[in-house]
C-alpha cells in the first residue's frame, strides 16, 4: 500500500477500503422483495426507489457524477446554456410527442380492454394485464378520461376478487394502483365499484404476500382521496391485522393508510377506530422512526375526536396508551421524535388528561413529574415560543409541558367545583405522596425557569403550576418543600417584575402561603424583601410603571390591527393555558384595582406590625454599617498625612469582616446583599483613589485589586474565604436587580422595503416610517415636515444626518429641493457640500464616496451590517444574491467594513464628526451611537419590560424632532479631547502597570441601574482574579522572597484552584440573549439591543459557551452563515449551522488541489478566494471524490503540513515523530507556539525570514476560513498563542504556558531581583551580599550565561557582537530582554503577519468574546472521546442493521476498545477528520450511518467502505467481533490517501 501522498497504482476495485468518494448508486435503501419479475415491476421499483431514497436517506450526495446544480453555477460549464428559444422549441416537441402518443395509446387500452371484457383464456389475460400495466406505467398523468377509468374499474375489481391465479390477481391489483397515479378521480370509481372491499378481503385472508404487499399500495392510494369509504369498510384493521409479516418499507405503506383514514377521521368517527388502538400502541414500540411517528399520529388524530367523550378517554387508557407512549418522552428513548410529533404527543396526554381522571392517575403512577424533571433540565427554554407563533398545529415543546401540568392539577376558581376537578382533588388526598412528588420534582426545576429569562408565556405557565400546587399542598407538605427551596427570594424577584399576569399570581401564592403557615413563611418574607416589593405596588408612582396593557404584544400574531382585535382573548395571558368559556368574550380577568388591592390585603393582614417600624433585618444592619466603614475608610486613606500602609492594614481587616460575612454560616438574602450597600463600597474601594500622581493612582489601585485578590488565595497567614460563594451572591443579585428588555420580532415576516433614507435602496426587512419635523424656535433650518419616509432603521443617526443635514440648511435649502425633485444621488449632494469646502464632510468624504459607488454599482440586493463601538447594536456581516460582488467586497479589507475602521451600517463614520443637528422622539433626546430602530427600542422599554414585534412597531409613524446643535460647546468639545487623551495616557500607565487594565476596562458605563452596574464592577473584578490566580500568587511569593519570608526558591511555584468559568456565567442573561439570536430581524440583518452588544464586549463571561460562539458567528458573518433557510435545517447545540448542510445562501467555490503540495495549494486557494464569503469545497487531482469528506481531510493535510519541523514558524525545542516521507512533527505538551526571531537575522538554516512570515500570513488565512466554513483544523496551538489570537497581551507570567521551564528560570531570576532592589532600599548600600543573590547555592556569574535567548545561541538579546556575560547588576536586564525575545518583538512580525491573513477573511476582533478554551473547542474541534451510550444516541442504523444487530454490537464494543491513535484514524476515515466537531457525534450532519454491505462472495474477506460526505459506513455482516477489528483496524490505517468511488 503506498503512501497516502502518492498516487495509487490500483484499480478502483482492488482497494482495500474502497475508499471514499460518495456516489448517488450508493443511497440505494432496502426494498420488499420483488412481486413479479418483469420490466414494468423493475421500472415501478426503480420510480419508487428513488422516491425512496429522497426520504428515507439523511445524506447528500457528493460525488462529482451527483453535484448539485448551485455547484455547478460556479464552474465553467462545457455545454453552454439554453436560451429561452431553444427550451420552447424543445417544450414544443415533447408536447407533439406526447400527443401522438395519446392517441397510439388510446387505441391501445381500447384492444386491452376488449380482451379482457372478452374473458378469454388465462394466458390472453395475463397478457393483457402486462400490456395494461405497461400502458398505465408510461401513461402521462391526466390523460385518461373518466370513460376508461370507468370502463378498467369493474373489470380489473373482478379479477382482483374472484380470480384464483395469483399472477392475475397481482397485476390487476397493480393496474389498480397505476390507475390512481395516472387519474386523480380513479378512487372515486374504484370506490363506487367495490374496490375497498375487495382489497380487505385479500388482506383478510392472506394467501400470498406479493399480493398482500401489492393491495396495500393499492389501498394506500385510495385512501389518501376516499378515506371515509376505507373507514366504513374495515380497512384500518385490515392493513394492521397482519402488519408484523411485512417487511419494514411494507409496514410504511400499510401504517400511512391509517394515517390517510385517521387524518379526515369524522367528528362521531371514533367508534369505528377503536379496535385498532391495541395495534397502534404496539407499533411505538417499534425502532423505526417513521413507523412510530405515524402511528402516534393517528393516536394523536382519534384522541382529538374522542376528547368530549370520557368513557372513550377512559377506554383508550385501559388500551394502554399512556403505558405505551409515555418512554417516548423520556431522555432515555432511543427512538428521536421530530419536534412536531414530540410537542403533538405531549398534546396527546394532555387531552386524555383534561377529560378521564384515569389518565391522570395512569401519569402519576407512571412517575410523569420525574419525566418533566428530565425535560426541563435539558431544553433550551429560549426555543420556546408563544402560542400564537404556534406552526402546524403544534405548540412548542415548553408550552405543551405547562399545559400538562396544568391539566393534571385541579382547577382553580369558578371550575373548582367541576366533577373531574373533584375527582382529581380526591385522588391527591388518598395518594399523597404521589403528589408530594410532583412538587418535589418540579417546584425547583419551575423556580429556575422563571428565573432564567424564559419568555412571558412560560412564566406565567410555571407561575400558574406552582400556585395551583401551593393551593391545593396541605400544611406540612409545604413545610417540608421550603426547606429544599428558597420560595421567598424567588417571590421576591418575581414581585420585582412590571407585567400584571406575573404580579397577581406572586401575590396569589404569598397570600396562601401566608395563610397556611405563617408561622414559617412571615420571617423569610421579611428578610427576602417581599414586604418592601408589595409596598412598592401600593406606591401610586411605582405601581403605574409596572402595570403593561393587559395583552402583551409578544402574544400576539403580528397579521394586522384587525386580526389583532379579534384574537384579543387569545393573546392575554389569562388564557394562555386555557381557552376562555364560549359564553365570554375573553376580556382580561386582571383590572386596575387587583393589584393594589390584594397587595393591601397582604400588607394589612399580615405585615400589619412592620408598616410603622424599620423593615430591616440584624443582619441588614450589620452589613450597612460594614459598608459605611470601608468607604469612611476610603476617604480617610486619601489623608496625605497618614501612611499608605496604615489605612490599607484597616481597609484589609474590615475586608475580612465582610468576606467572613458573605460566607459565614448565618445565611444573607439577595434583598439584604443588595440593600446593605457592601456591592456599591467594594466599588468604591477598587476604583476610587485619589492621589496627584495618576501613575501613583493607577499603582495604588493595583495594589488594592492584589490584596482584594488575596482574600481567596490560599495563604498561611489567614483565612481563605471561597470565592464562588461571592460570585454566586452576585449572580443572584443581578438576576434580581436587572431589568435588560426583551423585544422579539417572532410575528414579523421579513419581506423586501425600499429604505430611502439614507442612501436609498432596496433592504430584506422591514423600514420604519419616520416624519422629520423642525424643532421649535429654530429659524437657521427649514422645514422638512412635507411627506413620511421610509428610513432603514439599522443605520446611525449620523447616516441620517448625512442625508438630512443638507436639506434642512436654511441657505441652500431651495437648491436642495430642486436637485431632490431631479433626482440627484446622495454621492452628488456629498460633492456639492464639499465644494463649498464644509469642514464636517471633508474628514470621510472620500470612504462615504467609495462606499457608496459601491452600492449603486452592484445591481443586486445587498444588506451590510457592520459591528462597532460607535454603533453598539448593529452586527457586522454581509447578505448578497451575486457571486461577482462577493470578491470586490472584500478585495480591500483595511478599508471595507472587515478593517480596524468603525463603522456603522451604510459606511459611515461619526467618530470625528462634529454633530449637526440633534434629535428628540417625544421630548426625549436620541443617543446617536445608537441605531434609530434601537433609539425607539429604548423609549418603548421605559414603559415595558417585554414588546413584541407587532405590527405596530413597524405601521407606526415616529415623529421625530430636530433641532441645530448649540455652537457655544465648542470648548467643550476641545475639553473632552483633552479628557480622551488623558485617559488614553492613563490607559498606557495601565498597561504598563500590569493585568489590571485589562481586568477593569471596558465597562459598561451609561447603565440606568446603579445596582447593575456595581455587580458588574465587582463581578468583572472577581472573573479577573479567578483568570490571574497564578500572576497574583506568582507575585506575591515574589514578594515574599524579596523580604525574605520565603528562602527556598522552589517555595516559589504557584499552585492554583480556580473555580470553574461557567460559575460566572449569568443564565437568565444568557437566556435572554439566546431568544434574541432567534429572532429572525436580529438573524437577518444582526440587530440586536445594545444591551447585548455591551455586555458581550465588556462582560462576555456572563453569555453561556454555546450563546457566545453563536454570537461570534452572528457578529462576524451576518445571515450568510447564520441564517436558517427552512425549518428542516440542521442546527447543532450551539445554534450552529451543522458541518455538511451550508446555507442556501452561501454560494460554493470547488478548488482543485494536489497531495503532493498541500501547502502550495493552499496558498492558491487562499489567493483567490480568502477575501470572498463562499465556503469553500475541495476536489484531489486525478480523484473522483469531493465534498465534505475531502475538504475535511484538507483541512487536516494543511495542519500536519504547519506542523512539520525546519519551516522555522514554531518553537524547535520541542519532541519530534518521524512521519511518512522522512518528515518530522513537532510535538509539544504545552502546545506550538511562534518561534522568536532576531530583527537582525534574515535566514537561519536556509530559512528565509520572509518566508516564514508568508507562511504566517497562510496560517492565518487557513484559521479563519476554517471558522468561516465551520471546519475543523488539527493543530495543537499553546494557550499563550490563543490570547494573543484573541487580542490579548503576554507577560511573563504567560511564558510557562508554552515552555514551563524556562517561565519558572525567569520567575526566579525576577525574584532575585526583586531581592536585591528589596535589600538595597532597606540598606541604602550599593550592592549586596553575594550569598543573598545566589541562584540555588550558584552565584550569577558563575552560571556563565550570555546575552543569546535561551536555546537559540544565534539570537543575540544585546547589540553587541559578542555578548557579554550575565551577573548581578544585568540580571534585571537580562530577563527583560528573555522575555522581549520570547513573546515581545522577536515574534511581533510573525503575530502581525497572522493577523494580516486572518483580517482578510474576517476581522480577528469579533474572536474577543471568546475564551481560550472556546476559541480551540471551536477551531480543532473534540478529541474521539464517546461512551456506549452516545454511540447508540447518536448513531443511525439502516439498510439491514438495528441497534440489536450482532455485527453493530460487535462494531460498538471494537470502537470503545480502540486507543486514542485508534480512534483518531477512524474518525478520519469516516469523517475525513480525525477529530470531532464542536458538540462531539451529536453534532455530526448527517449522523454517523451504519449500513449492511452486501457482497457475493465471502462476508469475512470483504472490508468496510465509506462515504465521508455522508458520514456513511458500509459494513459487512462479520462472522465474529475478532474479524471485525482486523478488517476495520486494516481499513482505516491502509484505506487512506484519496478518494474513489466504492
Amino acid at each position: 500500500m503506498g503512501s497516502r501522498g502518492q498516487k495509487r497504482t490500483e484499480s478502483v476495485d482492488d482497494l482495500p477500503a474502497d475508499k471514499r468518494a460518495c456516489s448517488s448508486l450508493e443511497f440505494k435503501p432496502s426494498s420488499s422483495n420483488s412481486l413479479v419479475q418483469n420490466p414494468i415491476s423493475l421500472l415501478h421499483t426503480a420510480n419508487s426507489t428513488s422516491e425512496a431514497r429522497e426520504g428515507d436517506m439523511d445524506t447528500s450526495s457528493c460525488s462529482a457524477s451527483s453535484r448539485s446544480e448551485s455547484d455547478d453555477g460556479d464552474k465553467d460549464s462545457a455545454y453552454g446554456s439554453c436560451d429561452s428559444d431553444g427550451e420552447r422549441r424543445s417544450n414544443n416537441i415533447m408536447r407533439e410527442y406526447q400527443r401522438g402518443r395519446a392517441s397510439v395509446d388510446h387505441g391501445k387500452f381500447k384492444r386491452v380492454l376488449s380482451s379482457l371484457s372478452q374473458r378469454g383464456d388465462q394466458s390472453g389475460t395475463l397478457a393483457a394485464l402486462t400490456e395494461l400495466c405497461e400502458l398505465l406505467a408510461f401513461c402521462p398523468e391526466g390523460s385518461l378520461s373518466n370513460l376508461v377509468v370507468d370502463s378498467f374499474s369493474p373489470i380489473l375489481i373482478n379479477l382482483a376478487k374472484n380470480e384464483i391465479n395469483p399472477d392475475t390477481i397481482l397485476l390487476s391489483l397493480r393496474a389498480i394502483t397505476y390507475l390512481c397515479d395516472v387519474h386523480s378521480r380513479s378512487p372515486i370509481f374504484l370506490v363506487g365499484h367495490g374496490a375497498v372491499p375487495t382489497l380487505c378481503q385479500r388482506l383478510r385472508a392472506i394467501e400470498y404476500l406479493d399480493v398482500a404487499e401489492q393491495c396495500l399500495q393499492a389501498l394506500e392510494k385510495i385512501s389518501r382521496e376516499q378515506p371515509y369509504a376505507c373507514l366504513l369498510e374495515g380497512a384500518i384493521m385490515a392493513v394492521l391485522t397482519y402488519i408484523d409479516f411485512f417487511s419494514t418499507s411494507v409496514q410504511k405503506v400499510a401504517l400511512s393508510t391509517v394515517v390517510n383514514i385517521c387524518k379526515k377521521l369524522p367528528a362521531e368517527g371514533h367508534p369505528l377506530v377503536m379496535e385498532a388502538v391495541p395495534a397502534l400502541c404496539n407499533l411505538l414500540q417499534y425502532e423505526d422512526r417513521q413507523l412510530v411517528e405515524d402511528a402516534i399520529t393517528c393516536l394523536i388524530k382519534i384522541t382529538e375526536k374522542a376528547q368530549n367523550s370520557v368513557d372513550v378517554l377512559n377506554e383508550l387508557c385501559d388500551h394502554g396508551v399512556i403505558a405505551q407512549a409515555t418512554h417516548l418522552i423520556g431522555l432515555k428513548c432511543r427512538t428521536t421524535l421530530s419536534t412536531p410529533i414530540y410537542s403533538g404527543l405531549i398534546g396527546l396526554f394532555v387531552k386524555l388528561a383534561s377529560g378521564s381522571t384515569r389518565a391522570v392517575q395512569t401519569l402519576f403512577e407512571l412517575d410523569i413529574s420525574g419525566m418533566v424533571k428530565d425535560i426541563f433540565s435539558t431544553y433550551d427554554l429560549s426555543h420556546a415560543i408563544a402560542p400564537s407563533q404556534v406552526k402546524d398545529g403544534y405548540c412548542g415543546q415548553v408550552h405543551e409541558v405547562l399545559r400538562l401540568l396544568h391539566v393534571l392539577l385541579p382547577a382553580l376558581g369558578r371550575n373548582q367545583n367541576v366533577q373531574i376537578n373533584l375527582d382529581k382533588q380526591a385522588f391527591f388526598s388518598e395518594r399523597p405522596d404521589l403528589f408530594q412528588k410532583f412538587g418535589k420534582d418540579l417546584l425547583p426545576v419551575l423556580i429556575q425557569v422563571v428565573n432564567s429569562g424564559a419568555n412571558l408565556s412560560v412564566c406565567c405557565g410555571s407561575l400558574h403550576v406552582i400556585n395551583k400546587f401551593v393551593y391545593f399542598s396541605k400544611p406540612e407538605m409545604l413545610l417540608e418543600l421550603s426547606r429544599d427551596t428558597n420560595i421567598s427570594s424567588f417571590l421576591a424577584g418575581v414581585l420585582s417584575r412590571k407585567d400584571q399576569h406575573v404580579l397577581i399570581v406572586a401575590l396569589q401564592v404569598v397570600d396562601i402561603l401566608l395563610q397556611k403557615k405563617p408561622d414559617i413563611f412571615l420571617s423569610p418574607f421579611v428578610k427576602e424583601g417581599i414586604t418592601f416589593a408589595i409596598d412598592a405596588l401600593l406606591t401610586p408612582e411605582k405601581r403605574s410603571k409596572s402595570s403593561l396593557r393587559r395583552c402583551s404584544s409578544s402574544q400576539l400574531p403580528n397579521d394586522s390591527s384587525q386580526k389583532i382585535a379579534t384574537r384579543n382573548a387569545l393573546g392575554c395571558m389569562c388564557y394562555a393555558f386555557h381557552p376562555p368559556p364560549a359564553s365570554e368574550s375573553g376580556t382580561c380577568e386582571i383590572d386596575e384595582t387587583s393589584i393594589p388591592n390584594l397587595a393591601e390585603h397582604i400588607m394589612k393582614k399580615y405585615f400589619a406590625a412592620l408598616l410603622n417600624h424599620d423593615k430591616g433585618t440584624d443582619i441588614l444592619h450589620d452589613l450597612r454599617s460594614l459598608a459605611s466603614s470601608l468607604n469612611d475608610m476610603n476617604i480617610l486613606s486619601m489623608d496625605k498625612d497618614t501612611p499608605y500602609s496604615q489605612h490599607e492594614h484597616m481597609i484589609h481587616m474590615i475586608l475580612c469582616q465582610i468576606m467572613g460575612k458573605v460566607s459565614g454560616r448565618e445565611p444573607i438574602s439577595t434583598f439584604e446583599f443588595i440593600e446593605s450597600g457592601i456591592v456599591n463600597s467594594l466599588v468604591n474601594y477598587l476604583s476610587h483613589v485619589e492621589v496627584r500622581d495618576r501613575c501613583s493612582q493607577i499603582n495604588y489601585m493595583e495594589r488594592r485589586f492584589e490584596a482584594f485578590g488575596s482574600l481567596f488565595l490560599p495563604s498561611e497567614e489567614k483565612e481563605e474565604f471561597p470565592l464562588s460563594v461571592l460570585v454566586e451572591k452576585l449572580q443572584t443579585a443581578l438576576s434580581s436587580v436587572e431589568s435588560f428588555p426583551i423585544f422579539l420580532n417572532h410575528g414579523m415576516k421579513l419581506r423586501n422595503s425600499y429604505a430611502n433614507i439614507p442612501y436609498g435602496r432596496c433592504t430584506s426587512y422591514p423600514c420604519l416610517k419616520v416624519q422629520f419635523i423642525k424643532g421649535e424656535g429654530e429659524t437657521g433650518l427649514s422645514d422638512y415636515s412635507e411627506s413620511v419616509h421610509a428610513v432603514d432603521p439599522f443605520v446611525s443617526l449620523a447616516a441620517i444626518e448625512l442625508y438630512l443635514w443638507p436639506r434642512v440648511r436654511l441657505h441652500i435649502n431651495r437648491e436642495v429641493k430642486d436637485k431632490d425633485e431631479r433626482g440627484c444621488t446622495l454621492s452628488q449632494y456629498l460633492q456639492d457640500m464639499h465644494s463649498e469646502g464644509n469642514d464636517v464632510y471633508d474628514l470621510h468624504l472620500n470612504t462615504v464616496l467609495s462606499n457608496l459607488q459601491r452600492f449603486q454599482e452592484d445591481n443586486t440586493t445587498l444588506s451590510c451590517k457592520f459591528i462597532s463601538r460607535n454603533n453598539p447594536g448593529v452586527i457586522k456581516g454581509c447578505s448578497e444574491t451575486s457571486n461577482n460582488s462577493v470578491g470586490n467586497k472584500q478585495s480591500n479589507p483595511s478599508t471595507s467594513s472587515e478593517g480596524h475602521t468603525n463603522s456603522n451600517t451604510g459606511c459611515f463614520s461619526n467618530e470625528h464628526t462634529t454633530p449637526k443637528l440633534l434629535y428628540y422622539l417625544e421630548g426625549e433626546e436620541l443617543d446617536r451611537k445608537l441605531t434609530l430602530y434601537q433609539a425607539i427600542l429604548r423609549q418603548k422599554v421605559k414603559e415595558e419590560h417585554e414588546i413584541g414585534g407587532s405590527a405596530k412597531l413597524w405601521n407606526q409613524v415616529y415623529k421625530i424632532t430636530y433641532k441645530r446643535e448649540c455652537r457655544q460647546g465648542s470648548s467643550n468639545g476641545h475639553y473632552q479631547i483633552v479628557v480622551d487623551k488623558l485617559k488614553n495616557k492613563d490607559r498606557m500607565c495601565w498597561q504598563q502597570a500590569s493585568f489590571f487594565s485589562s481586568v477593569l476596562s471596558r465597562l459598561v458605563s451609561d447603565l440606568e441601574n446603579p445596582h447593575v452596574h456595581d455587580i458588574l464592577v465587582v463581578l468583572k473584578t472577581l472573573e479577573g482574579i479567578n483568570r490571574s490566580q497564578f500572576q497574583i500568587l506568582s507575585q506575591k511569593n515574589i514578594h515574599a522572597y524579596a523580604q525574605g519570608r520565603i528562602d527556598n526558591l522552589d517555595n516559589l511555584r504557584a499552585v492554583v484552584s480556580a473555580i470553574p468559568q461557567n460559575e460566572f456565567v449569568n443564565t437568565k442573561l444568557t437566556e435572554k440573549l439566546e431568544q434574541h439570536m432567534r429572532d429572525p430581524i436580529a438573524i437577518s440583518v444582526g440587530s440586536l439591543p445594545s444591551w447585548c452588544v455591551q455586555l458581550m464586549g465588556s462582560c462576555p463571561f456572563l453569555f453561556g459557551s454555546d450563546a457566545r460562539c453563536k454570537y461570534f458567528r452572528l457578529a462576524a458573518f451576518g445571515q450568510l452563515l447564520s441564517q436558517p433557510q427552512s425549518s428542516s435545517s440542521h442546527f447543532d447545540s450551539r445554534g450552529l449551522i451543522a458541518r455538511g448542510q451550508n446555507s442556501g445562501v452561501v454560494p460554493r467555490k470547488k478548488f482543485l488541489v494536489c497531495r503532493n503540495f498541500i501547502l502550495e495549494s493552499a496558498t492558491k486557494m487562499m489567493d483567490l478566494h480568502a477575501r470572498q464569503k463562499v465556503v469553500l469545497e475541495v476536489e484531489y487531482d486525478e480523484e473522483v471524490g469531493t465534498g465534505l469528506g475531502p475538504t475535511l481531510e484538507f483541512y487536516t493535510l494543511v495542519s500536519h503540513e504547519f506542523q512539520k519541523w525546519g519551516l522555522g514558524i514554531w518553537r524547535d525545542d520541542y519532541i519530534t515523530k518521524l512521519e511518512e516521507g522522512d518528515s518530522r512533527i513537532l510535538i509539544s505538551s504545552c502546545g506550538l507556539f511562534p518561534r522568536p526571531w532576531s530583527s537582525r537575522t534574515n535566514s537561519i538554516n536556509g530559512v528565509e525570514f520572509s518566508g516564514v512570515l508568508k507562511k504566517f500570513t497562510l496560517l492565518g488565512q487557513v484559521v479563519a476560513k476554517a471558522l468561516h466554513d465551520g471546519r475543523v483544523l488539527d493543530i495543537p496551538f499553546s494557550k499563550a498563542f490563543y490570547k494573543l489570537i484573541l487580542g490579548q497581551e503576554l507577560t511573563i507570567y504567560d511564558i510557562h504556558l508554552f515552555d514551563p521551564e524556562l517561565g519558572r528560570t525567569l520567575l526566579e531570576f525576577q525574584s532575585i531581583v526583586e531581592r536585591q532592589k528589596y535589600l538595597k532600599s532597606i540598606t541604602g548600600e550599593d550592592s549586596v551580599v553575594g550569598v543573598v543573590l545566589c541562584f540555588r547555592d550558584t552565584s550569577i556569574v558563575d552560571l556563565c550565561l550570555d546575552f543569546t535567548l535561551p536555546g537559540y545561541p544565534e539570537h543575540y538579546l544585546s547589540s553587541a557582537s559578542d555578548p557579554q556575560l550575565v551577573n548581578e547588576s544585568n540580571l534585571e536586564e537580562y530577563v527583560n530582554l528573555i522575555v522581549d525575545a520570547t513573546i515581545g518583538d522577536g515574534i511581533s512580525k510573525q503575530i502581525e503577519a497572522f493577523k494580516t491573513g486572518f483580517n482578510q477573511v474576517f476581522h480577528m476582533s469579533h474572536l474577543q468574546v471568546l475564551s481560550e478554551e472556546e476559541l480551540e473547542h471551536l477551531l480543532c474541534g473534540e478529541r474521539g472521546q464517546w461512551t456506549e451510550n452516545e454511540l447508540l444516541d447518536h448513531m443511525k442504523f439502516d439498510h439491514g442493521y438495528t441497534a440489536s444487530s450482532p455485527p453493530i454490537i460487535n462494531l460498538l464494543e471494537v470502537i470503545q476498545e480502540f486507543d486514542h491513535e485508534e480512534r483518531r484514524a477512524f474518525l478520519q476515515f469516516v469523517t475525513g477528520a480525525p477529530r470531532l466537531p464542536p458538540g462531539g457525534l451529536a453534532s455530526l450532519n448527517p449522523k454517523l450511518t451504519i449500513v449492511c454491505k452486501n457482497s457475493g462472495g465471502c462476508t469475512d474477506s470483504d472490508l468496510p467502505s465509506v462515504m465521508t460526505c455522508a458520514n456513511y459506513l458500509k459494513l459487512p455482516p462479520y462472522s465474529s467481533k475478532e474479524t471485525l477489528r482486523v478488517k476495520l483496524l486494516y481499513a482505516i490505517t491502509e484505506g487512506q490517501g484519496s478518494f474513489h468511488l466504492s
